[in-house]
């Protein structure tokens, strides 16, 4: 076996990822990291070789040939084989083949992080030119939030997701479908949304289409608002802990009452619940919370827009004065779509259609206040819903990530329909 050092950012799931070994198998031969909720830098893992897909060239292939019936990239055979040349791909050579992802940029790699989202990010806007990522605000911590915006059309559609810390899995899921959008306007109407143009090389084939609406007809008639991960630093100290280093380690362990795993943090770094943050009846909230001073959860803050994070969703929300919005959440496959009796009376009707489209529940939710969605029916008048995806305890399983992923597909093309 070989060693590996760990480095700031690794998680068991992301190193195992990275060699190509399923989670278990890298704990069992490294059975210490039961007993610790979190990889320490400097530690060694020992790590077997990995179960990599191999293939023998066979007589006259070449390269190029052997990407195309794998049905990868050029580029990503190469990168698997990076001590061949292009001559050395002969008759009888043993090469690895790689996963073949269908030329996706957003998937996970272990746990999604905020690195991340930071590289797909910049991949999708480097490949898809037409759509426009930027910042929306800094968190506590200093690190951008990140949004990205696809469509030119009149009807304004705002999506959040990881809101709540752990519940960070809402951010890949709907950044795929970010993604999924992108391709399809992409493999029919080219890099601008015009005329058709030919495939770049190397390049695989987008999935068929699945949703009933063209994405042109999305793309002119909507323009979708992305706010993938709202509480990045929540998100960090949810997948990697806290090193004493840390400016609020001691903090941090206070409100976590003592836990070294922070598996089950909701709040934002300095223990305020972000969608307890918004002037919707905050202070009817604080009391039913119960909750005076910072806490993995509940805790409304010492004021509305307190933080960071909540006061720049509120800023893009009153600058770009959406149609609709939705905050993407876990866990529970519920819709909730009223407030206060203040909603439009078409949220009903675009419940049920939400409904009918992911296999939720539409749920008229009472004694809640003080939430994004809240805020956003009160102040404006228009349909606002929080969406509970999947089953489970947070942080949910990876495993259900492609189940999720789908139905967050089904749930953000039903509304682009509008």
């Amino acid at each position: 076996m070989r060693e590996y050092i760990v480095q700031k950012g690794d998680t068991l799931h992301r190193v195992a990822s990275a060699f190509k070994l399923s989670t278990d198998t890298l704990m069992a031969d490294n059975p210490w990291t039961a007993a610790q909720p979190y990889l320490i830098c400097g530690q060694v893992l020992y790590i077997r070789p990995s179960m990599d897909r191999k293939y023998v060239i066979q007589p006259a292939e070449h390269a190029r040939q052997i990407a195309k019936q794998f049905g990868i990239k050029l580029d990503e055979l190469r990168q698997a084989n990076p001590e061949l040349a292009e001559h050395d791909f002969v008759e009888g050579k043993k090469i690895i083949i790689p996963e073949n992802h269908q030329n996706q940029i957003v998937r996970l790699r272990g746990e999604y992080g905020y690195e991340d989202l930071r590289e797909d990010l910049a991949a999708l806007a480097q490949r898809y030119p037409f759509i426009e990522v930027g910042s929306i605000g800094t968190s506590v911590m200093g690190k951008d939030i990140p949004y990205v915006r696809i469509g030119w059309g009149p009807l304004k559609i705002h999506a959040n997701a990881s809101v709540h810390a752990n519940e960070w899995l809402t951010t890949p899921c709907l950044l795929r479908f970010v993604e999924r959008y992108a391709q399809g306007v992409y493999s029919t109407n080219g890099d601008k949304g015009g005329e058709h143009h030919d495939k770049r090389e190397g390049q695989s084939e987008a999935p068929p289409w699945i949703y009933r609406v063209s994405p042109q007809t999305w793309l002119y008639r909507t323009s979708l608002w992305v706010v993938p991960m709202v509480n990045p630093d929540g998100v960090e100290l949810v997948q990697q802990g806290v090193l004493p280093s840390h400016p609020l380690y001691h903090d941090l362990r206070k409100w976590n009452e003592g836990r070294a795993d922070y598996r089950g943090w909701k709040a934002n770094i300095r223990g305020v619940d972000l969608n307890d943050q918004f002037p919707a009846y905050w202070e009817e909230e604080v009391r039913r919370r119960g909750k005076t001073s910072p806490s993995r959860r509940d805790y409304a803050g010492p004021a509305p827009l307190s933080e960071p994070e909540a006061k720049a969703l509120v800023d893009l929300t009153e600058r770009e004065q959406f149609d609709m919005v939705l905050s993407i959440h876990s866990q529970g496959q519920e819709i909730y779509w009223n407030y206060r009796d203040l909603e439009p009376k078409e949220s009903r009707d675009w419940a049920s259609r939400l409904a009918a489209a992911t296999g939720y529940r539409a749920v008229k939710l009472g004694g809640s206040d003080a939430g994004y969605k809240d805020w956003f029916i009160q102040q404006f008048g228009k349909p606002g819903f929080t969406v509970e995806v999947g089953l489970g305890v947070n942080p949910l399983p990876m495993r259900d990530y492609d189940d999720i992923a789908a139905e967050v597909g089904m749930l953000m093309a039903a509304v682009l329909s509008w």
